[in-house]
């Protein structure tokens, strides 16, 4: 296993790390959708297993959050971890989105601790940070907890997972003496949310760096298209397509480690693999160009040219302009039209989904891509909504 190091905290993190957001489930059908299902139990003989198989080969880093899996995440890893506590590093996440009043910060720590069975974790996170819970966050005093937990030894480092725009991002890394950040970067999303940019810009503030959807939630990994299998095919250098994804992430310097949410031991066996053999700035320029071109097959199947800028965005009606656009995209590019589905329909609240528009056209006085906006929701509606 190699090891990085995980900005001014000064710890050596495992390239790979343990995103524990999609263990497998007990009669887990073929259906990707399931991870998704907190109804669903986890398959805790085979998730210890795989927990204990990453310990044994150098894995050190493992990511959980107080919602996932429905809340059981948590106490998995904790029961997995009991008695090799000291061997790694946990990472969870507090979910500013479901906190009222300060005191629900010491309410959740408090059961977090609990459920991993420890009086400390290694590092604390704000969970999905963007421009209105960053707001919230501030307002209900997080910043505060954050200096007081770190200084009675419950929380040994501090930072903040991000899902929203480069400019709020800088914003939010600029505001705090954060240790780390975690954001969502792959060769597909590179200009996506913070991006490239955004990788950059923390690490030259010194924060470490953790990756999350390397391979987009397995989409770059599975399920690959015809014209994209053939560009892989026809290269000398044979990898499967989540190896060139994880190797390109790796590539970056700036990186510290990547998170995989592996669902099966043979996922598990294979990252582990790779990353023994994954360096920085290691990938030659022909294989670069390649993984260059293997984006632009993808992107031209777009449907809608959409980019996420969210210029269109707040919609007056509430409506979630281009989450709706990517799920739709996603269907005709990743060919996962069933996982598009759940999200759309059980994930995305009523106002959210493309069927609230109202065609009152503020976002289309917006677009920079000039996308005639409310055709196209209608278009979104029709393919993702229940009755299709």
């Amino acid at each position: 296993m190699q090891y990085r190091k995980l900005g001014r905290s000064g710890k050596e993190t495992s390239i790979i790390g343990f995103g524990c957001m999609r263990f497998p489930l007990l009669d887990q059908s073929n259906n990707k959708a399931d991870v998704f299902d907190p109804s669903k139990p986890i398959d805790e003989e085979q998730t210890i297993n795989m927990i204990h198989y990453a310990m044994d080969h150098g894995v050190n880093y493992f990511d959980t959050a107080y919602p996932y899996h429905g809340g059981a995440s948590e106490a998995l890893l904790g029961k997995a971890l009991d008695g090799k506590r000291n061997e790694v590093m946990i990472a969870t996440k507090l979910p500013i989105w479901i906190t009222e009043k300060a005191a629900d910060f010491e309410k959740i720590l408090g059961e977090q601790l609990n459920k991993l069975r420890t009086d400390y974790v290694d590092f604390y996170l704000l969970h999905g940070l963007n421009r209105p819970f960053w707001q919230k966050a501030k307002d209900l005093g997080a910043l505060d907890f954050l200096d007081r937990v770190m200084e009675d030894g419950r929380v040994r480092h501090v930072g903040f997972s991000f899902h929203d725009d480069v400019k709020i991002f800088k914003e939010i890394v600029d505001s705090y003496p954060w240790f780390m950040c975690q954001i969502q970067y792959n060769y597909f999303d590179e200009n996506y949310q913070a991006g490239k940019e955004g990788l950059e810009y923390a690490a030259s503030k010194g924060l470490g760096v953790v990756i999350m959807e390397p391979l987009r939630g397995g989409k770059l990994a599975e399920g690959i298209p015809e014209e994209v299998k053939a560009l892989w095919d026809s290269f000398p250098v044979k990898r499967t397509p989540a190896e060139w994804a994880l190797r390109w992430v790796w590539n970056h310097p700036q990186v510290s480690t990547v998170l995989s949410g592996m669902s099966s031991m043979e996922q598990l066996k294979e990252n582990v693999s790779i990353a023994s053999a994954a360096n920085v700035e290691s990938l030659t320029p022909d294989e670069l160009d390649l993984i260059s071109r293997v984006n632009h097959t993808y992107k031209k199947m777009l449907k809608i040219d959409c980019t996420g800028c969210a210029y269109c965005m707040p919609c007056p009606n509430g409506v979630n302009i281009p989450l709706n656009f990517s799920l739709y995209n996603d269907t005709f590019m990743f060919k996962d039209h069933e996982l598009a589905i759940m999200i759309y329909n059980n994930f995305l609240s009523p106002e959210q989904r493309a069927s609230s528009c109202a065609e009152c056209a503020e976002c289309e006085e917006h677009c920079p891509q000039q996308i005639q906006v409310r055709e196209e929701l209608k278009k979104v509606h029709e393919r993702l909504s229940q009755s299709t």
